[in-house]
């Protein structure tokens, strides 16, 4: 719903008014109101004003309100009819063109918005409204994908020469927001939507009301110790089912630490510099015990690892204060600085259990190079009953004859394999590499939610 349509105009004499209020109801509306013998017909409209001809949004036929209504806004106490914030959007005058049982055309002029729209009817109390304008001068509406812009592992940039922000690294997962009538939709790096799986983190859609956002972050749980932990995660990073969400959002609650902002109000912000961007996030004034935007600090650069190793955080990430945001690529604009040396790898097999073990014995991994996947060593300890469970629920549907290994893996560790398909990737941690381009002492951290075309190894 853009927010620039229109200057402050004075009300048109003799011309009916209309308002438009927001309201923070059980779920987030606005109340579009337009004055007619003597009250205000009134449409409730869960996305707001449509801001391009290509959408229609729902609204819903509500009772006619008195006209001093019109100017209310405040608090409607709990157990009342409505309950919750009220404000006001917008008001002004509007000239009905049209006005039936199943149709309302009319041009709002107000303080936000000055365009034509039009109402009809399609069954019962349904309706919806259609903008008969174009959008306004260089809006651009909400994009369906951003890809997120990846980072280079290495050290510390030197400081002098060049002008850096650092960021502390969280131990969680990429996750991009799109945010657009209230409404906040996840999507991870696997470009899955993982909106219903992190039901406290929607409310984000309402924190932000009319405003249109895509917002780049990671979402993180916390351990015993009070620090961000993949593993802690795990439970909640691929659940689909919407009640168990809810149940899990209890007992292992996320935080969203949003870091990047690639689209606000109708306008792509990808060109502009790191700076400029963090700035307007700032201004955005995102704080809730779910989401934040954590802090990006001048530096020194050793001096914010330092406070990284301290806090027992994963290490930091340097951004280069004019860079851009180079959606899809891995960019040594952007460098990630570890204090733990961590790895993402593809499942490729899995060995049979021994000992007291059940499931499995360890999980054959590998990293895709140009010739393949490259195998990069077994990984057998890291794992929960519980992880050993979840995993071989998943791997048992991807069993393959043939191992997807090249070149293959040696006997040795091919003994009494299972291979699965490549599709699932995890995190591990690791003391170093071999001579033979194996991972040393490897320990299972937990899945991934990306797409193992986008495992690279780590250095």
């Amino acid at each position: 719903m853009p927010a620039t349509d229109a200057p402050v105009r004075r009300r048109r004499r003799g011309a009916p008014s209309f308002v438009i209020q927001e309201h923070h109801a059980r779920s987030l509306h606005w109340d579009l109101r337009l004055e007619r013998d003597g009250v205000y017909v009134s449409w409730a409209v869960p996305k707001g004003l449509p801001a391009d001809k290509a959408t229609n949004h729902l609204a819903v036929h509500v009772e006619d309100h008195p006209l001093e209504y019109g100017s209310f806004h405040g608090t409607i106490p709990k157990g009342e009819y409505g309950a919750g914030e009220v404000t006001i959007w917008d008001k002004g005058t509007y000239e009905a063109t049209k006005w039936t049982d199943r149709e309302v055309k009319f041009h709002l002029h107000g303080e936000r918005v000055d365009a034509r729209f039009v109402l009809f009817k399609t069954r019962g109390d349904d309706w919806m409204i259609h903008r008969e304008d174009p959008a306004p001068e260089g809006w651009e509406p909400l994009p369906d994908l951003v890809l997120p812009m990846l980072a280079v592992a290495g050290g510390l940039p030197p400081e002098r020469g060049t002008d850096w922000r650092y960021e502390f690294k969280w131990d969680g997962v990429r996750t991009i927001a799109y945010v657009e009538g209230g409404r906040a939709r996840l999507v991870s790096r696997g470009e899955h939507d993982r909106t219903a799986a992190y039901p406290e983190i929607r409310r984000l859609g309402e924190a932000l009301g009319s405003r249109q956002a895509v917002l780049d972050g990671e979402i993180i749980a916390l351990d015993a110790q009070g620090r961000p932990s993949f593993e802690a995660l795990q439970p909640r990073m691929l659940v689909d089912d919407t009640a168990r969400a809810r149940r899990l959002a209890a007992t292992v609650p996320v935080t969203y630490m949003v870091f990047d902002l690639l689209h606000l109000d109708g306008r792509s912000t990808l060109t502009l510099p790191y700076v400029e961007r963090r700035r307007r996030l700032d201004e955005l004034g995102l704080a809730d015990d779910h989401w934040t935007v954590p802090a990006s600090h001048e530096g020194p650069g050793a001096d914010v690892l330092a406070a990284a190793r301290a806090a027992g955080l994963e290490g930091v990430v340097a951004k280069r204060a004019d860079s851009p945001y180079r959606a899809g690529q891995r960019s040594s604009d952007w460098v990630k600085v570890k204090l733990q040396r961590t790895q993402s790898v593809v499942i490729g097999g899995f060995t049979a259990p021994k000992g007291s073990r059940t499931g499995f014995g360890a999980l054959l991994v590998g990293i895709p190079g140009e010739d393949g996947l490259g195998y990069a060593g077994k990984v057998g300890t890291g794992f929960s009953e519980q992880a050993i469970t979840d995993l071989l629920a998943r791997l048992r549907p991807l069993r393959r004859p043939r191992q997807p290994f090249d070149p293959p893996v040696p006997p040795a560790d091919a003994a009494d394999a299972t291979w699965v398909q490549p599709d699932l990737v995890g995190e591990v941690r690791f003391t170093d590499w071999t001579r033979a381009g194996r991972l040393r002492q490897p320990a299972w951290l937990g899945l991934r939610d990306m797409a193992p075309s986008d495992v690279v190894r780590e250095g």
